[in-house]
């Protein structure tokens, strides 16, 4: 079924001609949203310590385009002038569910590379200045109107502005046939390393931008190397048995290179490994301090309690913390269950429970009776359970 998000194209084409190829415009792909976040409220969390949150001035009291990181006093925020300037706040789903609610409607694409929504406001002439995101984004005009002009692919050679913190280009070639001004309800697909320049142009201007995870081949590259390395033996070393008499005592020849070569490449094929470091590192949270662990390790004890307090099979008992990545890998190497960066082993008969698990945002007492009369499931639940990833959907934790 085609999402309603993407108006007159379905997933697939989309997929096919759009993702990471070129930008896509959907008038009011979402004509009856609401945002369930008022301005004052964004402000609000703008102010808390543990919310990462920036405002950009483009004409500021020391430099232009100048960069101010919160949390931010009240005062700070009544003071800021009355244009010109833009306040965002990263990760607003970890904090709001009703902020999360928005990346249902983007099912079509591997939950596992969304990031997060962060949620900007500005008053008319705000903006963050011509740049480039090395990430997919789409985004959604939640009230008010800004103007989106569209530029130039670029990369890392591109230049940038030298006088602020900002990664702002310095040559911005506008795009006149992609120059558009968003209202409440559309939406704007842009693909990695496109150009694009948003300024508000109304009082109220909100925007929601749904990034995705994009890692680096740096990150990549380290990150395997670590976890594999940390398995390796003491006597997997460089060898030469077949040395021969070398033409200088100094020079490193072709034959040792390639002896490097082939002890890199054996050491890195470790299908299993790589397969388990991808999924953690994908399901990774944003935050290091991002889950909330229970008091008290929860026991299956526990669990019956809380659903023999429970009247209907379908009560919501537990729920996916705000901001937790679920994923799972079923290949030749392994089954895997990932969530918020830690991986667990499963059997193929547990396959079914998994998938359905990995498609909850809250769990019923039903299902929680179903998984106990398994103890893989009942296992991975405490689990998950224990390290944050579900929280209890009550007022009250157990004893």
């Amino acid at each position: 079924m085609q999402p309603a998000l993407l108006g007159n194209i379905s997933a697939e084409e989309f997929l096919r001609d759009y993702w990471q190829k070129k930008p896509l415009l959907i008038r009011q792909a979402l004509p009856d949203f609401t945002p369930p976040l008022e301005i004052n409220e964004l402000a609000g969390l703008a102010c808390e310590e543990q919310v990462e949150s920036r405002v950009v001035m483009e004409e500021g009291p020391e430099s232009p385009w100048q960069l101010f990181n919160g949390p931010f006093g009240e005062t700070f925020l009544q003071n800021l002038p009355e244009k010109n300037w833009t306040l965002l706040v990263q990760a607003v789903d970890h904090l709001l569910p009703e902020v999360g609610e928005l990346l249902k409607e983007f099912n079509f694409l591997p939950r596992w590379r969304m990031d997060d929504i962060m949620v900007s406001y500005a008053p008319p002439g705000g903006s963050v200045g011509p740049h480039i995101d090395y990430y997919d984004v789409f985004l959604l005009q939640a009230s008010g109107q800004r103007r989106w002009q569209l530029g130039q692919f670029c990369d890392e050679s591109t230049e940038l502005r030298q006088d602020t913190q900002l990664k702002i280009l310095t040559d911005f070639q506008a795009n006149s046939d992609q120059d558009w001004v968003l209202e409440p309800g559309d939406l704007l697909y842009l693909p990695p390393q496109l150009a694009h320049w948003g300024t508000s142009l109304s009082e109220d201007c909100t925007t929601w931008s749904i990034g995705f995870r994009a890692l680096s081949a740096e990150e990549i590259l380290c990150g395997t190397a670590d976890f594999i390395g940390e398995k390796l033996k003491e006597d997997q070393r460089y060898t030469d048995p077949d040395l021969t008499l070398p033409r200088h005592p100094a020079e490193i020849d072709d034959s040792a290179v390639l002896r490097l070569k082939n002890l890199l490449q054996e050491v890195i094929d470790q299908p299993a490994a790589i397969n388990e470091w991808f999924g953690r590192a994908m399901t990774q949270t944003k935050y290091p301090d991002q889950l909330l662990p229970p008091e008290q390790p929860w026991t299956q004890e526990d669990l019956a309690q809380e659903i023999a307090e429970v009247e209907a099979a379908d009560e919501p008992l537990l729920a996916v913390s705000e901001g937790s990545r679920l994923a799972f890998r079923a290949g030749e190497e392994g089954r895997w269950l990932f969530a918020d960066g830690e991986a667990w082993s499963y059997s193929a008969e547990l396959q079914p429970w998994i998938e359905e698990l990995c498609q909850l945002s809250t769990l019923t007492t039903d299902f929680i009776e179903q998984s106990l009369q398994n103890k893989e499931a009942r296992h991975l639940l405490l689990a998950l359970i224990n390290q944050g990833s579900l929280y209890a959907n009550t007022e009250a934790d157990p004893d």
